[in-house]
């Protein structure tokens, strides 16, 4: 990885660089216990490409690289699938369970019962409240939302918009992390609203981040403010796509900023073009390599020390956590990610990019 991305995780990093068994290894296939095997649950491919792309690669390497058994599948939003795919992983012996889950009560459901069976478990991304994970591994995602805010504010103050109107796009209502990304961008553009400079617009969430849904909630603020929307935050690049696709049809792409996070492809690509004017970059090679390490050891019996933990309200449990930074990504720093692996250059690069592309430094 490129040093400077690096450093926006410091604080994570230290978590889970310093992670420290306090149990004993019981090794690979010791007599009385069962062979290490872990089993990860992914939520969906539709609203975000990381799952499939990003998490499910690097944790395939962590696995491979250790030499443990693994199963991992994606529930594609559908919670009776997320169930049974637990459950057959259960049956089939995993002695580690790694969910991301769909919501905390599908969630929790799941986690009860492989504890219950003395399965291991850890709560991947995102938290499942009320739920028994042993450990949660993610990244600050309030954090994350205040980059999202402050970078509306650079682009508004960049375009010498005055009194803009801004609209919100918010995720799943049913997904915590959204909710800590809007208390994170909220705590930006709060106090704009408070002091009139900026007016508050459309605030809606989007059920199970569906971008097609975003995309239609996106046309009808349009509607119901006559087309006077100056800016959009939206929690996720699926769904700022979206916004830009609507923006399009109304030439209005460029006009108006929109931020997202995830750094994906496609967003890299709207932020070349100026049509996003912002993204958050997660490193999520590390992430994942954090929970595959804890993952690991829970399946070998072992338990490690996190520097870190997550108050889990619903639960009012302090859980063990590494959670990670990240990083504001712009026109100028997109080739950051592109370097960092976490991108392909081809995939942003394309004949339609390519000079764009040349323009921003990534060779």
């Amino acid at each position: 990885m490129r040093r400077g991305i690096l450093t926006v995780a410091a604080v994570g990093l230290l978590a889970a660089g310093n992670l420290t068994a306090c149990g004993t290894d019981s090794g690979d296939g010791a007599a009385g216990s069962p062979r290490p095997k872990i089993g990860v649950i992914l939520p969906d491919s539709a609203s975000s490409n990381r799952w499939e792309t990003a998490d499910r690669r690097y944790l395939e390497a962590a696995f491979k690289a250790a030499g443990v058994d693994y199963d991992i599948q994606n529930a594609q939003n559908d919670k009776a699938r997320f169930v049974t795919i637990a459950e057959q992983m259960i049956t089939n012996g995993v002695t580690a369970l790694m969910i991301t889950n769909l919501d905390s009560g599908t969630g929790k459901a799941v986690l009860d019962k492989a504890t219950q069976k003395g399965v291991a478990t850890i709560d991947y991304d995102r938290p499942t409240l009320g739920g028994s994970a042993q450990y949660y591994v993610s990244f600050d995602n309030v954090a994350v939302g205040r980059l999202q805010g402050e970078g509306l504010v650079k682009c508004l103050t960049d375009k010498g918009v005055k009194k803009p109107v801004v609209a919100e796009l918010n995720g799943s209502p049913t997904d915590n992390n959204a909710a800590q990304f809007k208390e994170g961008y909220d705590s930006v553009l709060a106090p704009r609203y408070d002091a009139k400079e900026y007016l508050k617009g459309p605030d809606q969430s989007v059920p199970e981040w569906n971008n097609t849904t975003g995309g239609t909630i996106f046309e009808q603020m349009l509607t119901q403010t006559n087309g006077r929307i100056d800016a959009v935050v939206a929690a996720n690049d699926g769904l700022a796509n979206a916004v830009i696709s609507v923006l399009a049809k109304n030439k209005l792409n460029g006009k108006v900023p929109v931020t997202g996070q995830d750094a994906d492809a496609q967003a890299l690509q709207h932020i070349l073009s100026g049509d996003q004017c912002m993204t958050v970059y997660k490193p999520v090679r590390t992430e994942a390599e954090a929970a595959a390490d804890l993952a690991i050891a829970l399946a070998r019996g072992e338990k490690k020390k996190t520097e870190q933990t997550f108050h889990d309200p619903k639960g009012d449990r302090n859980v063990p956590a590494v959670l990670l930074g990240a990083q504001a990504i712009t026109k100028e720093t997109v080739k950051n990610v592109i370097a960092d692996g976490y991108v392909d250059k081809a995939d942003v690069c394309t004949a339609k990019y390519a000079e764009l592309c040349a323009r921003a430094g990534i060779g």
